[in-house]
């Protein structure tokens, strides 16, 4: 597996792709519309190619990057720590779950059918992460509509923003609920998922709009993305959160009349860096 991990980014006027390491430093970008691939210190020529042989398209330009602009500046000034545009969706539940594997002495090397494999199989936090990736892998190919992407965002008292989308329509803070094959009723702000007990979703998903809100001094507005239900039953329709299947989050990228890419770009600055949301 390479050590590269290719990140699209548009605005500014230009259309990137951004080349880092797993820890989120910038090693090199390719430029779309100059054809020029800008190689830092970190990885060679050669590696920084190869992770991105299947986006280029024609001849490119390959050598150490052009000065900088004022906004290449400030994303490369951003502790790799403090970056939060690495994580994946469910990166939180990654770390728990990994910590649960390492507990139980590697359960992915146990014997199928194994007490051991079934328990770490049949744990919860599995469903959650499997809808978690669902709606973020759905999420960040709105991208290509000027959308800007963020998962596991963490929040003082080890509280969580599952995905933040910011785009043409507006900034998201979008909550996943797994039910898969099951149906779904909604009483606000109680949401119950086929006979577990009713629990507070909407709730909690204004919750994490309004400290959004807060940490970015705009307009958050909650989504609830159910994931694979076999019904789903919200009518009338709750107050102040909107409410979706995982098969509709494509269709985000037709909205747009909200922000300006220049403002998509600095409300996703902002966004990213972990010190925005220490006193939300």
């Amino acid at each position: 597996m390479s050590r590269l991990r290719v990140t699209p980014a548009r605005g500014q006027g230009r259309d990137r792709l951004y080349v880092s390491l797993r820890d989120g430093t910038t090693v090199a970008w390719y430029d779309k519309d100059t054809g020029r691939v800008s190689v830092l210190s970190g990885a060679g020529r050669d590696e920084v190619l190869s992770a991105l042989a299947p986006y280029l398209t024609g001849e490119v330009t390959v050598g150490p990057p052009r000065v900088p602009t004022p906004a290449d500046l400030d994303r490369l000034s951003l502790h790799p720590d403090d970056d939060l545009a690495p994580n994946r969706p469910g990166e939180a539940l990654h770390a728990e779950l990994d910590a649960l594997r390492a507990a139980d002495s590697a359960p992915s090397s146990a014997s199928p059918g194994s007490l051991l494999w079934r328990r770490w199989r049949q744990d919860p936090r599995q469903a959650e992460l499997l809808a978690q990736e669902n709606i973020g892998d759905r999420l960040d190919r709105l991208e290509g509509a000027g959308w800007r992407v963020l998962h596991s965002i963490p929040l003082p008292g080890a509280a969580r923003i599952d995905h933040l989308a910011i785009g043409p329509a507006g900034v998201l803070a979008v909550r996943t609920l797994p039910a898969r094959k099951r149906r779904v009723g909604v009483a606000d702000p109680q949401v119950r998922v086929g006979r577990a007990a009713p629990a507070p979703h909407l709730r909690w998903a204004r919750r994490a709009a309004e400290r959004a809100s807060r940490a970015l001094a705009a307009d958050v507005r909650p989504v609830l993305a159910v994931v694979e239900p076999a019904r789903l039953d919200a009518l009338p329709m709750p107050s102040g959160v909107r409410i979706l299947r995982d098969t509709e989050i494509p269709a985000l990228a037709s909205l747009g009349g909200v922000l300006k890419p220049a403002d998509i770009e600095s409300l996703y600055a902002t966004a990213r860096d972990r010190h925005s949301w220490l006193r939300v």
